[in-house]
């Protein structure tokens, strides 16, 4: 057996907070402790000098939409948008750099932050806009959070009956079905081989970032079976967990589906509605900037209840995609009747979960922590759209943007935590992520550093089915997956002042981590390693 010894570190360990070393033997985490003891304990250990660095389980990133992802690192990405017209440049310099014909899928412009003197430069860029820059093209830009798009006339007839599809406009964006039949007809310009090549340069840097396994979260509108059934079979180091997100009637419908799809679990991105910036989300009361709608529904509450049955009785993973209080009080509800008529463990035992949770209150978290059900968070959507000002206050009025993703709150019910990136509507960042958490824009929202880490590893891995107790650790028989990071500085802090005078006292025993505040340079991942085998090396190894 050949056995690593790294040496001269900071190991990120909870049985042994000052470590320094880590041993490595065909995989697996032997042993943790001191320098001296390492070289001791193995003579003949290949040895690897840390220099200083940190040390650390690896990232999970549990939501993520791999194509979308690739398109948005490689292809034309309108996030740094600062107006309608710069919208439209972007555009038009990506169309002198696409061949003719070629489609152009844009990602990410986002109108809550555009600003100019002219108000027409603060709105959405129209069809016959678009159509003046691009011409004949098939063009898609899809909003930031990408439940709404914006469509050249090339593209929208590619669908036919377009007009008749909920949700259709003819200038503004497109919603609900209308948005899923243009996005399928975008989607199926893409060929086999740039969509694996697009999968495989997501992959790439999300281990570059310190991630080893990913979740997928697909479904027939986001990106279709032949995208999902793609990612089954691509050979890549980074594992992908794969959820596909369609309603299953009955435990023998639920097999059906997990067979068709080769899917882990039926959960992820089954929408109950959609999203905040797109006016979609579904709320309890109208939007504060819209009070003639509540958002779309796209699941009654005798689907999720059927769908949550049908998976707990066939044991497998069930889930929702949940933004507003509505959707959210109706599937809390849903879980909560499953588990009346089939017992709580039966449900609990499936570690069903709901993505994004950012609506969440103290009556449905208790539910969910009742009933095992793990919120897949997104702290950077705070850090985006949180504040004063901002999309939230916006769209829902300062009061109820107050409320918005309340970790702390969550995290106090007893509701477990997995942390992700929704990649590509934030950036695969978890240590980005890790400062939202802790810093988020309502103080008292916060949670410490040691439990936005667990979320984004242990509690990312448990979200995944993984709850052998090992995964997502630094300890002895857990699989050697970790990333080495230059660090400026490593502190121990607590979520509040109490608990920070305890957790600096050395008789806590807890680790520190790098500095994650507001004024912080974040870590820097030099190498990422999955099963003992690096699968990323930076140019500062």
């Amino acid at each position: 057996m050949a056995t690593e010894l790294l040496l001269g570190g900071f190991v990120y360990s909870s049985s042994v907070p000052d470590a320094t070393a880590l041993a490595v033997t065909d995989g697996v985490v032997t042993w943790v402790g001191s320098d001296a003891v390492g070289r001791a304990l193995h003579p003949d250990a290949q040895i690897i000098d840390l220099a200083d660095r940190f040390v650390a389980p690896a990232f999970v990133d549990s939501h993520v939409h791999l194509t979308s992802t690739g398109l948005a690192l490689d292809g034309l990405t309108l996030h740094a948008a600062t107006s309608r017209s710069d919208c439209l440049a972007r555009l038009a310099a990506a169309v002198r750099h696409t061949g003719d014909g070629e489609p152009i899928w844009g990602l990410g412009w986002d109108d809550s932050t555009w600003g100019g003197v002219d108000s027409e430069d603060r709105r959405f860029p129209t069809t016959a806009e678009i159509d003046e820059v691009v011409g004949h093209r098939p063009v898609y830009l899809a909003r930031a959070d990408e439940h709404s798009a914006v469509a050249s006339t090339a593209l929208r007839r590619l669908v036919p009956d377009l007009d008749a599809a909920d949700g259709f406009d003819q200038h503004a964006p497109l919603v609900a079905q209308a948005h899923h039949l243009v996005r399928a007809a975008a989607r199926s310009l893409i060929s086999a081989d740039t969509r694996f090549r697009l999968q495989r340069r997501a992959l790439d840097a999300a281990a570059a970032a310190g991630v080893v396994a990913v979740h997928e979260n697909s479904g027939p509108e986001i990106a279709g079976l032949d995208d999902f059934l793609s990612l089954a079979d691509l050979d890549h180091p980074v594992a992908v967990r794969r959820y596909w997100g369609q309603a299953a009637d009955s435990a023998e419908h639920a097999a059906e589906l997990l067979s068709i799809t080769r899917a882990d679990g039926l959960a992820g991105d089954l929408f109950v509605d959609g999203a905040l910036g797109s006016h979609t989300a579904w709320l309890r009361d109208p939007y504060a900037d819209d009070p003639h709608t509540t958002g779309i529904v796209h699941l009654d509450p005798g689907t999720i209840g059927a769908h949550i049955r049908a998976c707990t009785l066939a044991g497998i993973q069930a889930g929702f995609h949940v933004i507003g209080d509505a959707a959210t009080k109706t599937a809390v509800a849903a879980f909560a009747a499953v588990a009346e008529e089939l017992g709580t463990p039966a449900v609990a035992r499936c570690a069903h979960r709901l993505e994004h949770l950012e609506m969440a209150d103290a009556d449905d978290a208790a539910v969910l922590a009742r009933c095992g059900v793990i919120a897949s968070m997104q702290p950077l959507f705070d850090a985006e759209w949180g504040g004063a000002g901002q999309l939230y206050a916006q769209r829902l009025g300062d009061v109820r943007a107050a409320d918005l993703n309340d970790f702390a709150m969550i995290a106090k019910a007893g509701v477990a935590l997995s942390f992700s990136s929704d990649s590509p509507v934030t950036a695969i960042d978890p240590w980005a992520t890790i400062r939202a958490a802790v810093h988020p824009h309502r103080t008292e929202s916060g949670i410490s550093a040691r439990a936005a880490f667990g979320a984004c590893t242990r509690g990312a891995w448990r979200a995944g089915g993984i709850r052998d107790g090992l995964a997502g650790t630094l300890e002895p028989g857990a699989d050697a997956d970790y990333a080495v990071w230059e660090v400026d500085e490593l502190v121990v802090a607590g979520s509040h002042a109490g608990v920070q005078r305890w957790s600096t006292d050395p008789r806590s025993r807890v680790p520190a981590l790098p500095d994650v505040s507001a004024s912080a340079r974040l870590p820097r991942c030099v190498r990422t390693v999955r099963a003992g085998t690096a699968i990323y090396t930076g140019d500062a190894w």
